[in-house]
């Protein structure tokens, strides 16, 4: 598979990261994006080392850090916020980091303010850059990857060559124009979060296979296309329905049979 099925570890913060790692291995995923909220705190350390090792002896890759960098306006030392993050990054042995630009401020904000955030993006994906790392904006409602049209306006401006995006699809888009939205940033395409929602959004959860117009398209896209990376390209479950183990391992075998037939 050119790519491979993943999980974000923030779909299960309830449980333990040993258990998330149990969990994926059974359900057949091939790595983690491990989050900075719970599984993977900033501040590194030999917890995050034994992680590393026990995905490692599983199996299972560390794809990626789910850093919250950039999702909240600053309060307090930036740069101090980031050595924490790229410490566990380090320890994770993750050769990518995700990055936000501030939640709140999006594509219809004051010039000031989207000058500022992507400014501050600019010094994350700096710092990252200097420890040999890739950055992943999340591409998220209510910021400035809101639109595919403003992320690349984005990543056109900084023209770092370790910025990547990471996409998901915006609940309340339609099949298609979710579809021409992961088009047009697939040239710096990054990896899939994958979820099946209603309109309604997180709320309206549903099992993955209800999304298979949107998702079977969608892989097929990013199979022939999307920026270079480090490793594979994953597409990462993320949010089930339920917050429930089994729809998981369910989920994960819809994916798989997907992938297969890319």
């Amino acid at each position: 598979m050119t790519i491979a099925p993943g999980l974000c570890s923030i779909t299960f913060r309830s449980l333990s990261a040993d258990e998330v790692l149990d969990l994926a291995a059974r359900a057949g995923v091939e790595g983690i994006e491990w989050g900075a909220d719970g599984h993977a705190p900033p501040g590194g350390g030999a917890a995050l080392e034994a992680l590393a090792a026990r995905c490692a002896d599983a199996g299972v890759e560390v794809v990626s850090h789910g850093s919250y960098l950039g999702f909240a306006p600053p309060a307090g030392d930036d740069a101090a916020a980031v050595d924490a993050v790229l410490d566990s990054v380090q320890a994770l042995g993750a050769p990518m980091v995700r990055i936000w630009t501030e939640l709140g401020v999006t594509p219809e904000s004051s010039a000031d303010n989207r000058g500022r955030v992507v400014e501050r993006t600019a010094m994350f994906a700096d710092a990252i850059a200097a420890r040999g790392l890739i950055a992943a904006l999340e591409f998220h409602p209510f910021t400035l990857t809101h639109t595919a049209a403003s992320a690349n306006e984005v990543l056109a401006t900084l023209a770092r060559p370790n910025l990547r995006t990471h996409w998901q699809p915006d609940p309340a888009l339609p099949a298609a124009d979710a579809l021409a939205e992961l088009t047009a940033v697939t040239p710096s395409l990054a990896h899939l979060h994958l979820f099946t929602w209603g309109a309604g959004g997180i709320g309206e959860r549903r099992p993955l296979a209800d999304g298979a117009d949107l998702w079977t398209a969608a892989l097929s896209l990013a199979d022939r296309e999307g920026a270079s990376l480090p490793g594979r390209r994953f597409a990462l479950c993320e949010y089930v329905r339920d917050d429930d183990p089994e729809q998981f391992v369910t989920d994960v075998q819809t994916l798989r049979r997907w992938l297969a037939n890319l």
